[in-house]
């Protein structure tokens, strides 16, 4: 291969940010014309990877996108080369394989092209044929660019499991006889609605850790992040994208406040409020009160509108609970959700009182969603104590428990030690 052209001033996080943003357009490229799923990424894995290696020792390419393109159909080729039982279809691929200057399309066309790829390769990965854990896993590798070593830091498990999770995801795909292209009319919006979980899933255990040392991992919010503003601004009309991206917006606007300076759990109600990214606030609530006010509502939207109530609030005590009260009993009637269940009854706790907000959670104790999840321990166990009731200290213990967040265990045994203290 010719060495490319290259271009001063290479700056390893632009070139980062660069490479996370064109994977999804290499590997459109590559599924189009190979048909081949698992080994175009493999081959575009291995083009980001000289890419990162090469780059900062050479210079950046004047025409990086088609750099890549050159070295992932190169190696594509190569990979199917390897396999003899697709001997014949190599070479018929690769005899349509286009010269170096014709490979990338016009800047207009190339602008709609990656779009349309983009938004068609998050539908591939959110495929209904897999599990959520391998929808969140490939759509990290395939869509956000991460490599598997990450993904795997990212949710503490063996790099060789989040592999074989990733290899499977694929095979199912292949093995559903699923191409490349947008689903039918009449399965998008399913289908979006499974992107957006996807993607709000990952945002949420970005946000919150389910387990681990640490109570946020950034890397998991900030992709998350990223992925929802490129579907809004792929689809600026889809009134639950807009929401989704607002309610991710204005939640992680209040992470900085969330910890202390040992890792300490600071809730809501305790934060510093002057922490708060009050620019995310402002984008956020601005995203969400547009979408509601010219499309149809949904979750997400009012999700975020109870969001920016929050963000609003100067101080805790000025929150406006009986608007969020009457916000959640409009979300129950949309979701079937006992997270949202177990919010509802914390704010009929602010307008009605503790007792009220007690009665409420009681419809969660036989829901096996939920029933055995340390946040319903944790939410009783919050209610008592508002309450004057000290068996709140055995509420808090038992959720402690039952978390695999050590921030999160350390928090409510804290809160327990803090009943016990009040009442002995």
């Amino acid at each position: 291969m010719a060495k490319p052209s290259i271009a001063s001033g290479h700056d390893e996080r632009a070139t980062e940010d660069l490479l996370r943003d064109m994977a999804p357009r290499i590997l459109a490229a590559l599924i189009r014309r190979f048909g081949d799923f698992a080994t175009a990424e493999d081959a575009v894995q291995e083009a980001l990877l000289a890419a990162a290696t090469q780059w900062p020792e050479e210079g950046m390419p004047t025409n990086p996108e088609n750099w890549l393109i050159r070295v992932a159909f190169r190696r594509m080729t190569d990979l199917l080369r390897a396999e003899q039982a697709r001997q014949r279809r190599e070479n018929a691929v690769a005899a349509r394989i286009p010269a170096d200057e014709h490979l990338a399309p016009a800047a207009d066309q190339r602008k709609r092209s990656a779009a349309d790829d983009t938004l068609t390769l998050l539908f591939l990965c959110c495929h209904p044929v897999l599990t959520p854990a391998s929808q969140i896993a490939l759509t990290l590798r395939a869509v956000g660019g991460l490599g598997t070593d990450e993904i795997a830091r990212a949710f503490l498990v063996p790099e060789t499991t989040m592999g074989q999770r990733i290899s499977r995801a694929k095979q199912r795909i292949r093995a559903s006889g699923s191409e490349f292209r947008m689903p039918e009319q009449r399965e998008r919006p399913a289908r979006l609605r499974a992107v957006l979980h996807v993607l709000y899933l990952i945002f949420n255990e970005g946000y919150t850790a389910t387990s681990g040392p640490t109570l946020r991992r950034g890397e998991l919010a900030v992709e998350a992040i990223r992925l929802t503003r490129v579907i809004h601004h792929l689809l600026p009309d889809e009134g639950e994208v807009a929401g989704l991206l607002a309610l991710i917006l204005l939640t992680d606007a209040r992470h900085a406040a969330r910890t202390g300076s040992d890792g300490e759990l600071i809730p809501m109600a305790e934060q510093d409020r002057g922490r708060w990214d009050r620019a995310l606030i402002a984008e956020g609530t601005e995203l969400v009160t547009d979408a509601m006010a010219r499309t149809r509502l949904g979750p997400y939207q009012l999700q975020a509108a109870i969001a920016a109530l929050h963000g609003e609030a100067a101080t805790a005590e000025e929150t406006d609970w009986r608007q969020i009260l009457a916000l959640y009993r409009l979300l129950e009637r949309f979701a079937d959700n006992p997270m949202v269940t177990l919010n509802h009854a914390v704010a009929i706790a602010m307008v009605h009182g503790p007792e009220a907000g007690l009665s409420h959670l009681t419809t969660l104790d036989g829901d096996d969603r939920i029933a055995g999840h340390h946040r319903l321990a944790a939410v009783r166990a919050h209610l008592l104590d508002l309450a004057g009731d000290q068996g709140a200290a055995e509420c808090y213990r038992l959720a402690a428990k039952k978390t695999s967040s050590a921030p999160e265990r350390r928090h409510l045994e804290a809160r327990a030690a803090e009943v016990e203290a009040k009442h002995s």
